[in-house]
């Protein structure tokens, strides 16, 4: 049996979104590893340190370290760990998870070309960011998509849509959280009768600058906070319609959960989101901030429940090619 160490933001428990180290990491338990986690430590510095001094305590049992590897702060405890993984003569594998991970190439190049050069295998959950560190000469470069357990999402086919609208991720400025707000405002003028539902912790934005957004724009949002997924994947059946609203992406588990779901999915055309995304296909795609074209596009598939119908059935056997099931084996090839 193989022993592993899981390094990532484990942070659930502290009202954050579920990220893929909560979700991975049991899969791969299932799969015949033992995962060892760090860390759910909520303060940032703090959290490096507990990650510091558990991968020291358990060096000498440690087979392998997976890292997941961001590209805000949480950047620097992935130079941090791949540097200790060397000293101690430790494989590693990033898993490059950050939409700006390209820019780091720019900004942070000394680091960046450390922790990727040094890995066994830098693998990546997108096609977007697999282009993008191809075209920069980067190696050692592995394709293996984010993972759904998929028998977890009971597709719900929907034959009409209703103005019931969904966004679920954290509130930061980065996934444009006032966009959901102004397209809400701008579906309210044409169907009084449409609800709307925000789902995700509150991180870069405050829950009162949230709220204080539906005073300034005049409408009734349901606001949850962070919910565990089950609950959010209950609270999706009273909803028609999935928006992204995003200034930055890569490949976001909440988008294909929604299309796993048979939630349409709009979304703004950024990042990776169309290398997960095939508009007019599979999904909608509108221009970043582009709060009218977003609101037509909603207007179109209520009018027009055919197009929902179609974009759902091909979303959900697309995401289907993401499940468990079938990626383990690419992390068993790696970690064996």
């Amino acid at each position: 049996m193989k022993n592993i160490l899981y390094v990532g933001n484990k942070l659930s428990k502290h009202g954050i979104n579920v990220t893929s180290i909560e979700t991975l990491g049991p899969l791969l338990e299932q799969s015949g590893f033992k995962v060892i986690y760090t860390s759910s430590v909520k303060n940032i510095f703090f959290r490096i340190i507990d990650m510091i001094f558990t991968l020291i305590f358990n060096v000498k049992r440690i087979d392998f370290i997976l890292i997941d590897t961001y590209s805000t702060s949480a950047y620097w405890y992935a130079v941090i760990i791949s540097s200790l993984s060397k000293l101690f003569r430790i494989k590693y594998v990033l898993i490059l998870r950050g939409g700006n991970l390209p820019s780091r190439l720019s900004s942070n190049p000394n680091s960046m070309n450390f922790i990727l050069n040094n890995s066994i295998c830098n693998c990546v959950p997108s096609k977007y960011l697999y282009t993008s560190f191809m075209n920069a000469g980067i190696s050692k470069l592995k394709y293996i998509p984010n993972n759904l357990d998929i028998k977890q999402y009971d597709f719900k086919k929907r034959e009409v849509f209703f103005p019931k609208i969904l966004w679920v991720r954290a509130f930061e400025k980065i996934y444009n959280p006032e966009m959901a707000f102004r397209v809400f405002a701008g579906l309210k003028e044409k169907y009084s009768n449409a609800s709307f539902c925000m789902i995700g912790p509150f991180k870069g934005i405050s829950e009162q600058s949230v709220r204080d957004l539906s005073v300034k724009y005049e409408i009734e949002v349901e606001i949850t906070g962070a919910l565990k997924k089950s609950e959010w994947i209950l609270k999706s059946t009273d909803y028609d319609i999935f928006i992204n609203t995003t200034f930055v992406d890569n490949t976001p588990i909440s988008v294909m959960e929604a299309m796993a779901l048979g939630l349409p999915v709009i979304s703004t055309n950024v990042g990776g989101i169309p290398y997960l995304l095939d508009d007019k296909n599979d999904a909608i795609l509108v221009e970043s901030n582009d709060v009218k074209q977003m609101v037509d596009s909603i207007v179109n598939i209520i009018e027009n429940p055919s197009l929902g119908i179609n974009l759902t059935l091909k979303a959900r056997k697309k995401v289907e090619q993401f499940d468990w099931e079938i990626v383990k084996n690419q992390w068993k090839e790696i970690l064996k």
